[in-house]
């Protein structure tokens, strides 16, 4: 089968044919209708994650499987070991010792792939494969995102949230948000394309950099960068949640005076497989809407390159077997 593969950090991924996979006890091989392109393929493919090469990347996978018809792959693969509280527990995404789909794992970027548990296929429906992929992370860190909010923004007499971030992660953040809640949604973007689309997604109003005015009893960071955050801190009421999902590395001050007064500050990681469930029926009931550009696997490199420079208003979604 054609497959992208990193052999090295830094490196152009390398498009070659390689061996079948073969499915372990109790898993399964399925074939891959269509694969997200997510900002943590790019670390990965950088060097900024441990992984074990050579490694197809790809974790935000649509596929079809024998058994279930079109499934969405949960990549999140936890040790399953007894005594694990984390994987116990439901968490497998937290698991210390997991080894996640891409990164530990071969994962998506291929035509197929092997997945160790049948359990962590959740069937489709009706969806569309190549728009239901990205749910697979992108969809999913938001939810369970959102789901840390919710408790805060029932307690509040005049809910209001500020989405950092108007990318892939934020339009489906602002999307769950309308759903699940009754906040203000206000949405912060350098991007004046990305901030139309967060309006035409439901967004109550969007701000540039610098223009936001007021606090928030949420915000949700999806992205992660020392500005974002410093914008978090500014503008989250006393006793509000600030969640950090974005990778960008940035960090602030944290200590008594230096956040407003029993504010909380959470990092937020993707989600669970009960989760996954849950926000599969959502979008069943609603399909979400967020732009996605299909790609083929030659045009996986020149992907990388466009993500990482900003060229994307959406989701590159690649279709291995070369629907467009």
């Amino acid at each position: 089968m054609r497959a992208a593969v990193l052999t090295a950090p830094g490196t152009p991924l390398d498009l070659r044919d390689v061996p079948d996979p073969t499915a372990p006890d109790g898993g399964a091989v399925v074939d891959v209708l269509a694969c997200g392109i997510c900002h943590s393929d790019l670390h990965a493919a950088a060097g900024d994650y441990p992984t074990v090469l050579p490694v197809i990347l790809g974790h935000e996978v649509a596929a079809t499987d024998a058994e279930l018809g079109p499934v969405l792959v949960y990549a999140c693969w936890g040790c399953r070991q007894p005594g694990c509280w984390a994987c116990e527990s439901g968490q497998e995404m937290i698991c210390p010792n997991a080894t996640e789909a891409g990164l530990f794992r071969d994962g998506g970027y291929a035509e197929r792939m092997a997945v160790p548990d049948r359990r962590y296929l959740v069937p489709l429906g009706d969806l569309d494969p190549a728009q239901a992929a990205p749910l697979a992370c992108g969809g999913l860190t938001a939810y369970r995102a959102v789901d840390h909010t919710l408790e805060t923004l029932r307690s509040a007499a005049s809910p209001r949230v500020l989405v950092l971030g108007a990318g892939g992660l934020g339009q489906f953040g602002l999307q769950w948000l309308k759903r699940r809640s009754d906040a203000e949604v206000t949405v912060l973007d350098a991007s004046e394309e990305k901030r139309t689309i967060a309006t035409e997604l439901g967004a109550d109003a969007t701000a540039a950099p610098g223009e936001v005015e007021g606090t928030f009893t949420a915000v949700i960071d999806f992205v992660g960068a020392e500005a974002t955050l410093a914008t978090a801190r500014d503008h989250v009421h006393r006793q509000g949640l600030v969640v950090v999902v974005g990778l960008y590395g940035g960090t602030i001050p944290f200590g008594f005076g230096a956040v407003p007064h029993e504010a909380r500050f959470m990092t937020s990681v993707w989600g669970t497989l009960g989760q996954m469930h849950d926000m599969v029926a959502l979008a069943q009931q609603q399909p979400l809407h967020s732009p996605v550009e299909l790609i083929s696997l030659d045009e996986v490199g020149s992907a990388h390159e466009r993500l990482h420079s900003g060229d994307v208003s959406g989701r590159f979604v690649i279709t291995p077997g070369g629907a467009r």
